[in-house]
């Protein structure tokens, strides 16, 4: 029997949350030069503490995909579409070839001087999440990887993280855009805003303890 339309939890029609919930306050516009491709695995789509969805509404001409194994011409179509060359943001992973994947391709330092040029793919998902989702999509496999350097320490204080420099999908994602765009201030108004949704999130859980 399908509830009430009263007792229905109205959804924001823009971040897709409850609107008790809603976390539109914290969107900052910010339109960056490097194109950005949020591939989401599944089951973020509706976590509470995930930071994908306000990645995406803060920077302007950013796609979000959802999917474990994708389509590989779909994808493929994604990931070159506009002549743009993708870069995949993701660690140096040494046990690569013991997991059967194919090595990552060299990074071209000459592409790093036209960042426009670029499209920064980003896996939104836990470490096995994402980890899997690499391993099940060889496409993903043959694209060039960028490594942060020196990331700060995470301040995504919500989720448990394996190590200090495990950042949230926003903060990594952040932080690569500075590092190809070389500019270190343009993305603090939206790292600002991830501060104050993480203290709203830390809310909402401290009333459930």
């Amino acid at each position: 029997m399908s509830l009430p339309a009263a007792t229905k939890r109205l959804i924001c029609q823009h971040c897709l949350r409850p609107q008790a919930t809603c976390i539109c306050r914290w969107i900052a516009d910010v339109a960056p030069i490097v194109e950005v491709l949020i591939l989401q695995h599944p089951l973020e789509v509706g976590s509470a503490k995930g930071t994908a969805r306000l990645l995406h509404l803060s920077l302007a001409g950013s796609k979000i995909l959802v999917g474990e194994i994708f389509d590989a011409q779909g994808l493929h179509a994604s990931l070159y579409a506009d002549a743009k060359m993708p870069v995949l943001l993701y660690p140096d992973t040494p046990d690569d070839k013991s997991l059967g994947l194919t090595p990552a391709p060299a990074l071209d330092a000459s592409l790093l001087q036209a960042p426009a040029q670029l499209r920064l793919v980003v896996l939104d998902g836990t470490w096995r999440k994402s980890r899997k989702m690499l391993y099940l999509n060889p496409l993903l496999q043959q694209l060039p990887r960028l490594l942060l350097r020196d990331p700060p320490a995470s301040q995504y204080l919500i989720r448990k993280a394996h190590g200090e420099h495990q950042l949230s999908t926003l903060e990594a994602t952040c932080h690569a855009l500075m590092q190809l765009e070389r500019d270190g201030g343009k993305y603090q108004a939206l790292l600002q805003a991830f501060h104050g949704f993480v203290e709203q999130q830390g809310g909402y859980a401290g009333k459930n303890q």
